[in-house]
């Protein structure tokens, strides 16, 4: 029942989606209203389509349905109920269906949002790219990564359950939808990016439409790497929290490219340059979540965060290329209208500084680019495995890195003209004296090393860059001067400067150890830290046998373990972590005894100010809420599209 119903629904959508698609090229080709407005109802059948095929899948995973093949090759009786919610998007054709989900809505908001404007051609447009993605992923849930195939369990089947990798924190219930928030949303600004160019309505206007819509989808992608972060940290146990795995470079990636686009946009809209610029930004960022997504699912790729291979590969590979040939080929085809209007005045200026920004933002994204792809061409073309490590991703992005800070410095400071000696001077006063202070009081405390001591100082001078506007906000409209896109864009600063301090220190004075134990009461002294071995203690639950390893951690009992699952008897070891505001103390367990009289071999990771990385990404969300609420001052009917000049 549930696998026909959830064919039904896959097919519903697909046509759905198709009839949209026809029925906006029909009243864009014939001049015929009616079709435009007559497009709502598709996207209804489209939204009904991804609610339907998503839920169904649920109720399959809930009840244990396992004659749905997607349920007996991923859910189990054991597996608790939240894990099992979350087994839908643990797998490949469940990734699809949440990734529907998430898209039907954008495209659904969209849609609402302009539903008195349906027969403005840049909104039909726009509806018409999104619809043909829409199709795009539907096709792939009809073929490929179809999750609705039925099997034929035999009495008493039980499936396997998810990865136990993904089983074995809660982050993993969030992480990947908070994720895909931040990926799918970049389809709505590349879709009026493509309109903008197919309309010839290249001025302004479109970016009014859809800057909401990017800071939205660049703040949860934000939030969705820092979880995955904090994932990879709590559950590896490894001691780190980036490996600069292909799977995290490729979230990284369109992070990079959205947040030049998010800067070098002021820039558009108070000087008018940058049109080309911007306009590339976009529809990069937006394949770069297909080639992410390519990398992800492929199976190209061996990674724990990666899929299994599959058969969606080509289609992915194929998309990406149509989307670069299309955008390139419009940008070219626009190319004489897309000239700038405006000019730079003077170098050190604000147009200066996100100029100087972006070209920053591009070379770091190229050099992870590459050091992503290499490996992957290097293989294609002779058969050689190879990888990237760490070492080149630091040595060449660190020093952009600083730069970076220098100018989330600077940028707040320069005005948008010629920047007078005195002036900056004024400005700058208190964002150096508080970067020369934290690098002072670091010093004193014990920091050494000129990376970690100049990404202090850094990071101080970008916090008070920050804090001078939001102060004056503050005291110009009182606590309301928090509130719009200027202050809420210094919110995030100062959460990236605390991020960035957090992951200079952390990773620049990490210490790790292996201890063995083999009686009672053994203990051992590390870092500052204090370890009593207390024994071993065996669990039975329902969906693995759990293996704890008791540690006495200066006073407080802590309880490493490893768990093996039934099926296939995979040992997992799940790590434990004291957190405080000065250090995290990791505990992981490597060996336990057995019969053959093995003594117990723990893992100690110390680590100073990893807490502060989650706060970081806490201020940098709370930031960015803070820039997407509108403005009082501002124009609150903003329901127009602007018909900007060329």
């Amino acid at each position: 029942m549930n696998a026909s119903l959830g064919a039904l629904f896959v097919a519903l959508g697909l046509a759905a989606s198709l009839l949209g698609v026809f029925s906006l090229v029909r009243g864009l080709a014939t001049g015929d209203e009616r079709f435009l407005w007559r497009v709502r109802w598709f996207v209804v059948a489209v939204t009904v389509a991804a609610v339907g095929q998503f839920a169904i899948m649920e109720r399959a995973l809930i009840t244990r349905d396992f004659t749905v093949a997607f349920v007996a090759e991923h859910g189990s009786h054991r597996t608790p109920a939240l894990f099992n919610f979350a087994t839908l998007w643990s797998a490949l054709e469940g990734s699809i269906l949440l990734w529907v989900l998430i898209l039907a809505g954008y495209v659904a908001m969209v849609t609402w949002r302009f539903r008195r404007r349906l027969n403005d051609k840049m909104v039909a447009w726009a509806l018409l790219v999104l619809l043909v993605v829409c199709v795009f992923f539907f096709l792939l849930l009809a073929g490929p990564a179809f999750p609705f195939a039925k099997f034929a369990p035999w009495a008493g089947y039980d499936g396997p359950g998810p990865n136990p990798l993904l089983q074995n924190h809660l982050l993993m219930a969030f992480h990947p939808p908070v994720l895909y928030l931040g990926y799918v949303g970049f389809t709505v600004p590349f879709a009026f990016a493509l309109a903008s160019l197919i309309t010839g309505r290249l001025g302004e206007g479109w970016l009014l439409e859809t800057r909401r819509w990017t800071l939205i989808a660049w703040g949860c992608l934000s939030v969705g790497i820092l979880l995955g972060a904090w994932w990879s940290y709590e559950v590896l146990g490894w001691g780190g929290y980036w490996a600069w795995d292909p799977v995290e470079n490729a979230s990284l990636l369109p992070w990079l490219t959205g947040t030049a686009y998010l800067h070098s946009v002021m820039v558009q809209e108070r000087r008018g340059m940058l049109r080309v610029w911007n306009l590339s930004l976009l529809c990069a960022t937006f394949a770069l979540t297909i080639l992410g997504t390519f990398l992800t699912r492929s199976g190209v790729i061996e990674s724990v965060h990666a899929f299994t291979e599959s058969g969606i590969g080509p289609m992915f590979l194929a998309f990406f290329a149509l989307i670069v040939v299309v955008t390139v080929g419009l940008i070219a085809w626009r190319g004489d209208v897309l000239r700038a209007e405006g000019q730079i005045d003077a170098v050190v200026s604000r147009t200066g500084a996100f100029l100087v920004n972006n070209l920053l933002f591009a070379g770091f994204a190229f050099v992870v680019l590459l050091g992503t792809l290499y490996p992957l061409l290097v293989e294609a073309a002779n058969g050689d495995r190879i990888s990237v490590g760490n070492p080149y991703f630091e040595r060449m992005t660190m020093p952009i890195g600083f730069m970076l800070l220098f100018l989330m410095a600077m940028a707040p400071a320069l005005p948008w003209g010629r920047a007078g000696a005195e002036v900056l001077s004024r400005r700058l006063w208190w964002p150096a004296v508080t970067g020369v202070t934290v690098m002072v009081v670091g010093v004193v405390l014990g920091l050494r090393g000129w990376a970690p001591t100049l990404a202090v100082g850094l990071a101080g001078f970008a916090t008070g860059g920050a804090l001078r506007p939001l102060i004056l906000a503050v005291r110009s409209r009182g606590w309301r001067g928090l509130v719009g896109r200027a202050s809420g864009g210094m919110v995030v600063h100062v959460g990236v400067a605390i991020v960035a301090v957090a992951l200079a220190i952390s990773s620049s004075y990490v210490r790790q150890a292996e201890f063995s134990f083999d009686e009672l009461g053994q203990e051992v002294s590390f870092s500052g830290h204090t370890l009593v071995f207390g024994g071993v203690e065996v669990r039975e639950l329902s969906e693995k046998t759990q293996t704890l390893v008791l540690i006495n951690l200066d006073g407080q009992i802590f309880t490493p373990a490893i768990n093996v699952f039934p099926f296939g008897g995979q040992a997992i070891g799940t790590p434990t972590t004291r957190s405080t505001w000065w250090d995290d103390v990791q505990l992981s367990v490597l060996v336990v005894p057995d019969e053959s009289g093995q003594v117990t071999v723990v893992r100690a990771t110390v680590q100073p100010l990893v807490w502060w990385l989650w706060v970081g990404g806490a201020v940098m969300a709370v930031g960015t809420l803070l820039a997407a609420i509108p403005e009082r001052r501002r124009k609150k009917d903003d329901d127009v599209l602007v018909e900007a000049t060329t």
